[in-house]
């Protein structure tokens, strides 16, 4: 006998009822003479969240392995995204759990659904480089525009820097006190050829 867990969300409780969801779900798995192991149901919660307490139930419980088929209404009733499906798909194949949603009609324990399951992991990538390849079309054009990349950096005063050395604060209280780095603060000593009334500075004083 096949055991079963079947996922459910609705995005807010008030507005929706996830029985419509759960009725079809218990008739398909009473149609494959499947016995439904639990029902995860997560009712008020935005499908963006990839976090969300049934579906986390659901996950530990995949990894104790107290079901074989997870079955869902819609793709969008359990992931946020088609990388965060993928991610899922992948975490049941790998503990030798099988997924099934309702509606889109597929099942990864037939070969239609291994199909699926393979374009799915091809557009993924796809999405993959085309963000990557986005990003670095626009530092190109950055670049082209004479922006300048990268933090701002941060302009300091060598004579305050050499007020505050005369002090007798280490490199380290410096950098503090003026929001920089201690190498900052030193390099600007140098640039601004101030010279400081004390011993030669090292970043590690």
């Amino acid at each position: 006998m096949m055991r079963i867990a079947v996922y459910a969300r609705v995005s807010t409780a008030g507005g929706q009822d996830p029985e419509m969801q759960l009725r079809e779900l218990r008739e398909y798995c009473q149609r494959r003479g499947w016995d439904i192991h639990r029902e995860y149901v997560d009712a008020g919660i935005s499908g963006t969240k990839e976090k969300r307490p049934a579906l986390d139930r659901l996950l530990a419980d995949a990894h104790k392995r107290r079901f074989d088929v997870v079955v869902v209404w819609k793709f969008d009733r359990f992931a946020r995204s088609v990388s965060h499906l993928l991610r899922g798909l992948e975490n049941f194949r790998s503990l030798g759990i099988e997924f099934v949603s309702l509606s889109e009609q597929v099942d990864t324990s037939t070969p239609t659904g291994k199909m699926v399951f393979t374009v799915l992991g091809a557009v993924a990538e796809l999405e993959r480089s085309l963000i990557v390849e986005r990003v670095r079309a626009g530092l190109r054009n950055a670049k082209a525009k004479g922006k300048r990349l990268g933090r701002p950096s941060k302009c300091v005063d060598p004579a305050e820097v050499s007020q505050l050395r005369a002090q007798g604060l280490t490199w380290r209280r410096v950098g503090a006190q003026l929001g920089v780095a201690p190498r900052t603060a030193l390099r600007s000593i140098r640039r601004g050829r101030v010279q400081i009334p004390l011993k030669r500075p090292t970043v590690s004083d």
